[in-house]
């Protein structure tokens, strides 16, 4: 079937094919995109008003069509330029995953302006750094991100708020206020390497940086992850001697949206290909398998998509033969790797349903390799071959690629690859070469083109599908008088794939706890970058004759069960 996949592949990128790939040259580099994309998510989300009737945002008992969407579209759009914000400018929205976060997401994305998605799990210096580093003319937030706000609301007194599903608050002016202002779509011409949004990624140098995501980048990442479904089910129809069902008979899409959308699964992977099929989002106020499976029967939702832990969740539910499963048709993960057996395990449980995953980074606006179905059975390893619009490397730590199938860092280039780091050129310079994005992770490519991660180069805790920068936590921790000391490293956790653990020298003559570590941080950073194991050492850390700390020795020596 390998064979087969080659060759459906190579027709679908040919000339005059619907994913027709061409050399384009943007800032200087000669990059992969498609002929016929749309040359913005503004054309993507003008052509979603064909399917006015069908319902698009579900949330409980809310519901609203694309009618009802386009609506309100419009009438945020109309309010945001009526308040002087203009192309090139930026709102941030901050709040969880309701509704109205894809509604202002689209109003912005139709004016050529960049939407922040602020991190909803942090906390007030986090949340006061965002929006100082990219300085939004309008901040949308709903009640709990409204509470943090207000305590660092006197540094941003030109900023206007408007709350989402909040209380009446002085200066806030409400969401149902904003969607009551008349008019028709603005019209704009966007440019398609404009910034489309800003999504933090936490920084190695202990602050997160704001990359740049074109709105080039999303819109070939909606192609990429086309192109995928027709590769993978016109290859699987030759292979089977099977014929493709006809586009009408297709279900249409429905997912839950378990991530959040401030990160590029949940956004770029789901809401915006859903948005351009016509599919339907259906809202959970927080991640719960057994209101998942109710979810699921009652909606008829054919794709779940989340960290690999919802999965593994979802099948090994105490009720999960109680419902109605039968719709899903794509159950699997992103944020982090899909463990091998978790395959098999999809595969096996949910009859009507393949396993699929996509590897990808908010550097590439997406994916930069998916896999599902028999493939993804069969190299259950790999997280699959690349999209037609990046090119890969693998290479050793001079930057030199190595021979095929050998293990090097893997570089990529292409237009889904972010414009930068915002207000970081050298942070910029040092993630992207020519044009050659280092993502930070040691793979190999096989003789089929699949890839194999195996090992991270970035310092980093990958947490149910967070990205946590030992670097940031330690920055944080060393604030905390005391500390001589500290080096924090990834613990392996079956449910979250890894939990933040971190090992500290005192200082001569203090004494610290577990408890007053954890409330320090919890003071400077989210929640979810709190460290779940602390060992307090009796002596200084191990370190190499460059005196850095052993991180890998202090993993091997130190015991989860000596934790505090």
């Amino acid at each position: 079937m390998y064979d087969e996949l080659k060759e459906i592949w190579g027709g679908l990128i040919g000339p005059e094919s619907p994913f027709e790939v061409v050399e384009k040259e943007v800032r200087g580099v000669s990059i992969r995109t498609f002929a016929q994309a749309p040359p913005s998510l503004r054309e993507v989300w003008l052509a979603s008003a064909a399917f006015a009737d069908r319902d698009y945002l579900v949330y409980q008992d809310e519901r609203r069509t694309y009618a009802d969407s386009h609506r309100e579209v419009a009438a945020l759009a109309n309010w945001i330029r009526q308040q002087g914000i203009e192309p090139g400018d930026r709102v941030a929205i901050a709040m969880r995953n309701y509704p109205e976060w894809m509604l202002i997401y689209w109003a912005c994305m139709t004016q050529g302006i960049g939407c922040v998605g602020m991190n909803a799990w942090w906390v007030e210096e986090e949340m006061a750094y965002g929006l100082t580093d990219a300085s939004p003319k309008a901040l949308f937030c709903d009640e709990e991100r409204l509470a943090r706000f207000k305590n660092i609301s006197a540094g941003f007194p030109d900023m206007q708020v408007v709350g989402v599903r909040t209380s009446e608050a002085e200066g806030v002016l409400p969401y149902a206020e904003v969607i009551k202002t008349p008019g028709n779509l603005p019209e704009c011409t966007v440019d398609p390497d404009a910034d489309a949004c800003i999504f933090y990624t936490s920084g190695t140098t202990g602050r997160p940086k704001g990359a740049q995501l074109t709105h080039l980048g999303c819109v070939s990442n909606i192609m990429n992850l086309a192109f995928f479904g027709s590769a993978i089910s016109t290859t699987m129809a030759r292979v089977n001697n099977t014929p493709l069902p006809a586009p009408e008979d297709a279900p249409v899409l429905s997912g839950l949206v378990t991530t959040p959308l401030f990160h590029v699964t949940a956004n770029n992977c789901l809401a915006q290909g859903a948005t351009i099929s016509g599919g339907k989002l259906v809202h959970m106020y927080r991640w719960d398998a057994g209101e998942a499976l109710k979810i699921i029967e009652a909606e008829g939702i054919t794709s779940l998509t989340g960290v690999p832990v919802m999965s593994r969740e979802l099948i090994s539910h105490p009720d999960f033969d109680k419902y109605d499963t039968s719709t899903l048709a794509s159950l699997g993960g992103g944020g982090a790797q899909l463990q091998p057996d978790l395959v098999g395990k999809i595969d096996a449980k949910v009859k009507t349903a393949r396993p699929g995953t996509g590897y990808g980074m908010t550097e590439t606006c997406g994916i930069i390799t998916n896999i599902s179905g028999d493939f993804f059975v069969d190299k259950p390893e790999s997280c699959g071959p690349a999209v037609p619009t990046l090119e890969t490397k693998c290479v050793d730590a001079n930057g030199v690629e190595v021979a095929q199938g050998e293990v090097g860092e893997l570089w990529v280039k292409g237009g889904p690859v972010i414009k930068g780091y915002l207000n970081r050129p050298e942070a910029t310079a040092e993630s992207i070469t020519d044009g050659w994005l280092h993502t930070g992770d040691v793979a190999r490519i096989d003789e089929d083109g699949f890839i194999f991660i195996v090992d991270r180069v970035k310092d980093m805790v990958l947490r149910g599908g967070e990205n946590i920068y030992c670097a940031e936590v330690e920055s944080v921790v060393f604030k905390l008088d005391g500390v001589a000391e500290c080096s924090v490293f990834g613990v392996e956790d079956d449910r979250l794939g890894e939990e933040v653990g971190i090992a500290i020298f005192p200082a001569a003559g203090t004494t610290l706890t577990a408890d007053s570590i954890r409330a320090h941080c919890g003071n400077h950073m989210a929640k979810f970058k709190i460290p779940r194991y602390i060992w307090l050492m009796s002596e200084a850390l191990p370190r190499n004759a460059s005196g850095k700390f052993l991180k890998r020795e202090l993993r091997e020596l130190l015991d989860v069960n000596d934790a505090a």
